[in-house]
């Protein structure tokens, strides 16, 4: 494989068809862009089609599409861009392909690169255009993400817009954990990073893949990859939980001796096993989650499958 060189900018696409062939127009022309690799995500509607389309009318382009047999998530699709490109190039840039992310900030990116950034990561300013609920979501996240996890700090604000430096690149690839939180990977390896601020605009075709079902999950995933803090916070609970019930039980016991069996107190009673058995499966769930990773880790089944590979 020859020396690498050049940037390369990769991006994930799921059902993408009304914006695709403009994100691929506006990220060739960047200067410093030496390639585009598009991974086609298993979409539903015509993205692949339109990629395709745009290779035959632009052939010897600079443009590589990885078409993975089904849908394997966002976070398999980068992996496998990163996968393919790394020892390829000088450094990579990950990019949403549904235009949120300014492709024309990769040259200023560059610039940083060039300086020495080893990072540089993309980050959100005051005026993002999401919904007030969304922004508020995604702040209140990165509050208690940073609260709870020790080892890393997440900028507010920066997502998965970011260049990569080839050490960088070759050092994400080797981290194979099947929960990916890609946002907390990248600064756990500790290189130097650079931060560009840049406005996050509305989408301007399709729609979301992401419902706020997911999303919840998703941000469950960052805390439970890179902290045990939900399993001490547990352990505490129980230990509150059986001291109380352990005064509780002293308090009956003086007071059956000093004025004899009392049969009242049917009602606090319910409530106390009620609260203590939904106690008992909150804990059971946040152990449950732990174990659950710990199953799908132990079977090391592969992130993607890539069906055929496509180039201009």
């Amino acid at each position: 494989m020859p020396s690498p060189v050049g940037v390369w900018v990769v991006a994930a696409c799921f059902n993408e068809q009304d914006v695709i062939a403009r994100f691929i127009d506006r990220t060739l022309v960047v200067p410093g862009v030496e390639h585009l690799v598009l991974i086609d995500d298993g979409s539903a509607d015509a993205t692949a089609q339109r990629i395709k389309a745009w290779m035959e009318d632009h052939p010897g382009a600079p443009l590589i599409l990885l078409e993975l047999t089904r849908n394997f998530g966002k976070e398999a699709a980068m992996l496998a861009g990163l996968d393919y490109v790394n020892g390829r190039c000088a450094a990579a840039v990950l990019i949403d392909s549904d235009l949120q992310h300014p492709p024309e900030l990769i040259e200023a990116m560059v610039r940083e690169w060039h300086a020495g950034a080893e990072v540089v990561t993309a980050v959100r300013n005051d005026q993002d255009q999401e919904s007030r609920l969304k922004v508020a979501s995604a702040h209140w996240f990165y509050r208690v993400f940073n609260k709870v996890v020790d080892s890393i700090e997440l900028r507010e604000g920066a997502g998965d817009f970011r260049l990569l430096d080839a050490s960088v690149l070759n050092a994400v690839t080797q981290l194979r954990e099947s929960s990916r939180f890609s946002k907390g990977l990248l600064p756990w390896t500790g290189y130097r990073s650079v931060d560009l601020p840049y406005q996050r605009i509305s989408r301007v075709g399709g729609r979301t893949s992401w419902s706020p079902l997911q999303l919840f999950g998703y941000a469950f995933d960052g805390i439970f990859s890179f902290s045990l803090l939900p399993l001490k916070v547990w352990t505490g609970i129980g230990v509150m939980v059986s001291s109380l019930s352990l005064l509780y039980a002293l308090v009956v016991v003086l007071r059956t001796i000093l004025y004899g069996v009392d049969v009242e107190g049917y009602a606090s009673l319910m409530v106390a096993v009620l609260f203590l058995g939904g106690i008992q499966l909150i804990g059971i769930g946040v152990l449950g989650e732990y174990v659950g990773r710990i199953y799908v880790e132990s079977k090391s089944r592969p992130h993607y499958f890539i069906r055929r590979i496509h180039n201009a």
